[in-house]
């Protein structure tokens, strides 16, 4: 009989929802949300995003919290088990459970590179480094030369991206060596009041900002604000806007992708969910919409105008981060002070949410595998910094996009709808709206059982079914790749499937081993 390793948890009950709030406050509540909202309606996208928020986003995060918490009580702390230990008669259920660790592990190997950025450009402000870019083309060639994307007069080569991104993955791997109430607990304790005063402390310095240019009087901060607010009512008669809103909400809130599941495994059965997921979507909403929102868009249009903000809306999130904003900082007093905490700020909410995502898969190992932490740690930062590798050399070749369209948007709704449906039919909606309550400060709205049940399954369905309809047939055949890197491409898919299969061997093997086991108890 093996002996087991002894079960962390968090040391307390704000730890918890500090870091499900870090979890989902990340590069997306800076950048993707205001690009999402100024490409799709302005004002307008705000009315599906709340209808995703309250049908989709909150019945989840509900969903996860409560299943990550029953599966905790059995020895549990990924959906493999969780899932298995809800519904036992079925033994093929832990391989749906499968997509909770893998998502969060393909996110991890392109996002961490990501982060990186951050932290590199959080040194360049103060170092003035990219002082001399001072046109969007020259921004643009700035961060290509960085990226190892081209040779220019900036870089002569990816060395220094290479650094940074060593700095920033040995980051990780210290903090998650901590554990959970050393590591990741005590990181979100500081990072979250430092992420709170550097995101404050850009909202007022935006809104000192009046209107510049004195020959264009109508580029200031409140018609700026308007054109992140005003709505275009003909856009909600575009399923593509419902669809981006939706997408917003998995993102934001990081539900749908199996570390949620993971976090609430560490709670004690008599620890209140109800109360707490509501909390942490609270934090994560008011800093996507009161402070993310205050920031980007309206700064961008007191500079650049209505004309041009458009285009910067368009041109997605890293041009936004990454070229729009420092060009915005060079032309306000103490710009290289406002660009290091711009870039401090998107890398500490980089940090709490790489970190959130490596857990799933340490620990998939400490408990099916009985493996101590530092070494499922060790194991878990050799096999992903291998992995990061595609990601930082090809990434010229659509590698990260291939990455993030599996692993951060097609498995995030797949997984969400194999878990909705479990907890509400499965589990059984009366067992789990008394596992919900159990030790709660609240009561979740009546409604919730009915939407839990009926309405977010639905709605899931509805949307995956749009998917394929639309969109299966095109990205299967990489009708829109280029030809010089369709081979990059159907090379990543070949290690997407291989990672895959690789994660159902070891789950199919932990509960064989987990079989031999019992078996040895009752000899």
């Amino acid at each position: 009989m093996r002996k087991n390793n002894k079960r962390q948890s968090w040391g307390s009950q704000i730890g918890i929802i500090l870091a499900v709030a870090g979890s989902a406050v990340g590069l997306g509540n800076f950048l993707r949300f205001p690009v999402q909202a100024a490409s799709n309606g302005g004002g307008a996208f705000m009315i599906p995003y709340f209808v995703a928020l309250f049908l989709v986003g909150l019945p989840l995060m509900w969903v996860e919290w409560t299943l990550g918490r029953f599966g905790g009580g059995f020895g549990h702390s990924t959906a493999p088990g969780v899932f298995h230990t809800v519904w036992r008669k079925n033994r093929f259920i832990k391989y749906f459970g499968v997509i909770g660790i893998f998502g969060p592990l393909i996110i991890f190997i392109y996002y961490t590179y990501i982060e990186s950025w951050t932290l590199a450009y959080s040194f360049f402000a103060l170092l003035d480094k990219y002082s001399g870019a001072t046109t969007q083309g020259a921004m643009q060639s700035f961060l290509r030369g960085f990226q190892g994307l081209e040779k220019n007069s900036f870089f002569t080569s990816m060395i220094p991206a290479y650094i940074f991104f060593l700095i920033a993955f040995t980051l990780n791997m210290s903090v998650l060596y901590h554990g959970i109430k050393g590591g990741i607990e005590r990181l979100v304790k500081i990072a979250m009041p430092i992420l709170f005063i550097c995101a404050v402390a850009l909202v007022i310095r935006v809104l000192m900002l009046g209107a510049p240019n004195a020959s264009k009087p109508t580029w200031n901060l409140l018609n700026g604000m308007g054109f992140l607010w005003n709505p275009q009512f003909e856009a909600l008669k575009s399923a593509r806007v419902w669809l981006a809103a939706t997408g917003q909400i998995f993102f934001t809130l990081s539900v749908g992708i199996g570390v949620i599941l993971t976090y609430a495994s560490y709670l004690s059965k008599t620890d209140d969910v109800a109360l707490s997921g509501l909390s942490a979507v609270s934090v994560n909403e008011f800093v996507e919409i009161i402070l993310g929102a205050s920031i980007v868009i309206p700064a961008a249009f007191v500079f650049f105008g209505p004309g041009q903000v458009t285009e910067v809306a368009k041109s997605g999130a890293f041009n936004l981060s990454f070229v729009t904003m420092p060009l915005i900082f060079e032309q306000i007093p103490w710009s290289a002070l406002f660009g290091f905490v711009w870039f401090f700020l998107l890398f500490v909410a980089g940090i709490t949410s790489s970190v959130s995502l490596a857990q799933p898969a340490i620990a998939f190992l400490e408990d099916e595998f009985n493996i101590s932490r530092k070494k499922a740690m060790w194991i878990f930062g050799l096999a992903t910094f291998i992995l990061c590798q595609p990601a930082i050399f090809f990434l010229g070749h659509g590698v990260v996009d291939e990455l993030d369209f599996w692993g951060g948007t097609f498995c995030l709704v797949v997984f969400a709808t194999v878990e909705i449906i479990l907890f509400g039919w499965v589990f059984g909606m009366d067992k789990a709206w008394e596992e919900i309550h159990r030790g709660a400060d609240m009561r979740v709205p009546k409604i919730y059982k009915f939407i839990i049940k009926y309405v977010t399954p639905s709605f899931l369905i509805t949307l995956l079914t749009v998917w394929f309809w639309q969109e299966w047939l095109p990205i299967i055949s990489m009708q829109n790749v280029a030809p010089q890197d369709k081979p990059y491409v159907l090379g990543t898919r070949i290690l997407l499937l291989s990672i895959f299969l690789i994660l159902s061997f070891l789950v199919r093997a932990a509960w064989k081993k987990r079989r031999t086991g019992k078996q040895e108890v009752v000899a």
